[in-house]
Formats: C-alpha cells, structure tokens, sequence
C-alpha cells in the first residue's frame, strides 16, 4: 500500500517539476539581504541614554543656585531654626585617636602612589572611549 502511495506522489512531483519554471532571484537579491541583515542587526540595546537630562541636570542645578541664593540674600540671622534644639557639643569633645600619626612613608611610595592615580586619571577615559567604539559597531 505504500509503495502505490509513494509511487503516486513520485509522479506528481515529476509532474510539477516538468510543468513549473525555473525560479531566479531578483538582481539585487544579495544586496536586499544583506541590508535587511545589517539593519535588523543594530541594536536598541546599547543605546546610552542618561538617567537624568540635560534639562533634569539644569533643572536641580537652578534649584540648588535658588535655594544658595536665598540663603545668602536673606537677613534672617537671629534665629537657627531647628539647630538650636540640636547639641552638638558632643562631636567636638569625640576625638579619634591618631591611628595613623606614627606611620612614616617614603618619597619613593608617595611618588609611586601619585604616579598610580595619575595613569588611572588618564586611563579611565581611554577605556570608555574604546569600549564606546566597540559599541558603536
């Protein structure tokens, strides 16, 4: 019972394959492809976008200049408000003891230390460059 199924469909494919006609792709078809690729494969992904906007930062900033502003301008001297309910004599009579005061360090190290944080100064924004580049690809 198969083989009479599978000798049916043999013919039939036969049949079409004689009777259909040689398909070809369009001139540009690799180039279509190729474009449709490269433009599916950017990716939304790695965009940057800040957390706050150049508005938002503009923004704070102003409100921080207002308050500073005001602050400063205002006549009100006479009073503390809420800082004179508040002791602080207790934080000028805590003294840290001097963990550090008998610890003696060399030129050598002192210049070895500002030379570290000065290559790291200039490290850090060569390796954001670079890996902005890479993202960008």
């Amino acid at each position: 019972m198969k083989e009479k199924e599978n000798k049916h469909i043999d013919k039939l494919v036969e049949d079409v394959m004689k009777h259909s006609a040689l398909e070809t792709p369009s001139f540009n078809f690799t180039t279509n492809v190729m474009q449709q690729i490269i433009a599916d494969s950017k990716s939304t992904a790695t965009l940057y976008k800040p957390l706050i906007s150049r508005t938002g930062w503009m923004i704070l900033f102003l409100s921080v200049m207002a308050v500073i502003s005001y602050i400063l301008l205002s006549g009100d001297t006479q009073s503390n408000g809420w800082f004179d309910i508040v002791d602080f004599s207790a934080l000028s009579n805590f003294k840290l003891p001097n963990l550090f005061s008998g610890i003696q360090v060399s030129h050598t190290t002192l210049y070895a230390l500002l030379f570290f944080g000065i290559m790291v100064c200039v490290q850090i924004p060569l390796l954001k460059n670079y890996f902005d580049k890479r993202l960008n690809m």
